[in-house]
C-alpha cells in the first residue's frame, strides 16, 4: 500500500479499567508511522469512577447523561493541552458490547467534542464494523501491524494488550498491507486487569495489585480454575471479542477464597487465557510484545514468560510506550477514516470484508485534512 504525506494526529483512550483519559500524538499518513509526539494522562477521580461504573451495561437509548458529560469534559481537558493538531480520534468510553445482539456503545459525542477544538474529531470507530457483521474489536491490530514495520519485525510477532479485557494480535510484517488475507489475526484473549482490580478495591480498597505482590502470596484454585476454562468463550474460533463484563462470575468463584488466594486464582486465569490464545495464533511468534497495565503486574509477567517459548518484553523493550499504545492507535485510526482506509479486516474482527469505521465531525470553520 502506498503512503501519503503525514498529518499530526492526537488520539484518546478511555479504557475498561475506567482510570482515566490516555491522550498521545503521531505523525503518519494513515499507512506508515513517521513519529510520535507528546502524550499526557487525566486521571477520573473517585465520584467520576463510580458515576461511569453505574453506567456501565446502559445502551445508546437510556440516558447516559451524567456519564458522557464526564467522559467529553475530561477529554476535553486534555486535549487542550495540545497544539498543532490536524486531527483527533475519540474513542470515547464502551459502556457495553454484544456484537451479534444489540451492537456496541461507546459513551460521548464526537460533535459536541470537536465544537469545542480547533480541529476535526473521527469517531464512533466500531459501529460500522458491527452493522457489517464484524465483532467490532479490536480495533488496535491495524496500527500493531504499522508498529511492526516501524520496529523492523522480520517474522511473526504478537502484541499482547493487558488492559480491563485482554486481547492478543498477531502480524506477519511479510505482507504490504493490514488488510491483506494472512497478515493479521486478532481477538479478545479472556479477562485481564479489570476482575483482578475489582477484587483488589473490594477487598483493600486499593486500585490494583501492585506489582502482583497479593497474588504472589497466595495459591490458585484449581476448582474455580477448572470452571472458569469451561466458559464456552474459549471455544470460539478467533476473530472474537468479549465485553468487560463477560466474566463477571468469577467474582463469586472466588468469594470464599482468602484474600491473596483470590487474587492468585484471578492472575492465573489471565496466564491460561493468553496461552489458549496464543496456540490458535497461525505460527509461533518469536516475540511478545506486552502493553497495558498488566505489564507491570511482575507475577502475571512471569507466569506468561513461562508458558511461553519466545522472548516475551514490555513493549518498552522496542521503544514504545505502553501506557499509551492505544492512545496511539486512535490517532493512527483517524488518518486512516479521513482517507477511506479500512480500519479492521476479517482478521481482526470478523468482518466479511475490510471496513473503514468511524465518523467524521467538523465543526463550523473546520476543514478536514
Amino acid at each position: 500500500m502506498l503512503g501519503g504525506i503525514a498529518v499530526t494526529a492526537l488520539g484518546t483512550m478511555s479504557g475498561t479499567s475506567l482510570d482515566g483519559v490516555d491522550a498521545a500524538v503521531v505523525d503518519t499518513d494513515g499507512v506508515r508511522i513517521f513519529d510520535f509526539g507528546p502524550v499526557a494522562y487525566r486521571a477520573y477521580t473517585a465520584d467520576e469512577q463510580k458515576v461511569m461504573r453505574a453506567h456501565l451495561g446502559r445502551w445508546q437509548d437510556q440516558d447516559n447523561t451524567q456519564a458522557a458529560q464526564i467522559i467529553e469534559a475530561a477529554h476535553r481537558a486534555v486535549m487542550a493541552g495540545f497544539g498543532n493538531i490536524s486531527v483527533a480520534g475519540f474513542h470515547g468510553q464502551t459502556l457495553a458490547h454484544d456484537p451479534g445482539g444489540r451492537g456496541t456503545h461507546q459513551c460521548g459525542d464526537g460533535d459536541r467534542l470537536a465544537a469545542g477544538l480547533d480541529y476535526p474529531v473521527v469517531w464512533d470507530f466500531r459501529s460500522a464494523d458491527v452493522a457489517a457483521g464484524g465483532q467490532g474489536a479490536p480495533l488496535a491490530p491495524f496500527f500493531h501491524f504499522a508498529l511492526a514495520k516501524w520496529i523492523g519485525a522480520g517474522g511473526p510477532v504478537a502484541f499482547l494488550n493487558l488492559g480491563g479485557v485482554g486481547n492478543l494480535t498477531w502480524v506477519d510484517p511479510s505482507y504490504d498491507d493490514p488488510a491483506d488475507p494472512g497478515a493479521l489475526l486478532a481477538f479478545d484473549t479472556g479477562p485481564a486487569n479489570a476482575p483482578i482490580n475489582d477484587a483488589m478495591m473490594a477487598r483493600f480498597g486499593l486500585p490494583y495489585d501492585d506489582a502482583g505482590q497479593v497474588a504472589a502470596a497466595g495459591r490458585a484454585d484449581m476448582a474455580a480454575l477448572v470452571a472458569f476454562q469451561a466458559d464456552p468463550y474459549f471455544a470460539r474460533p478467533a476473530p472474537k471479542s468479549l465485553d468487560r463484563d463477560h466474566f463477571t462470575g468469577l467474582a463469586q468463584a472466588v468469594a470464599h477464597l482468602a484474600d491473596a488466594d483470590a487474587i492468585a486464582t484471578l492472575t492465573q486465569t489471565v496466564v491460561w487465557s493468553v496461552a489458549q490464545a496464543l496456540a490458535q495464533c497461525p505460527a509461533p511468534p518469536a516475540r511478545l510484545f506486552v502493553t497495558g497495565g498488566g505489564r507491570r503486574n511482575a507475577t502475571l509477567m512471569a507466569g506468561l514468560a513461562a508458558g511461553f517459548t519466545g522472548r516475551i518484553d514490555p513493549v518498552e523493550a522496542v521503544g514504545l510506550n505502553g501506557d499509551m499504545l492505544e492512545a496511539q492507535a486512535f490517532a493512527y485510526l483517524a488518518v486512516r477514516v479521513l482517507r477511506g482506509l479500512p480500519t479492521s479486516a476479517p482478521g481482526t474482527t470478523g468482518v466479511k470484508s475490510p471496513v473503514c469505521g468511524g465518523q467524521i465531525a467538523v465543526a463550523p470553520g473546520q476543514v478536514a485534512v
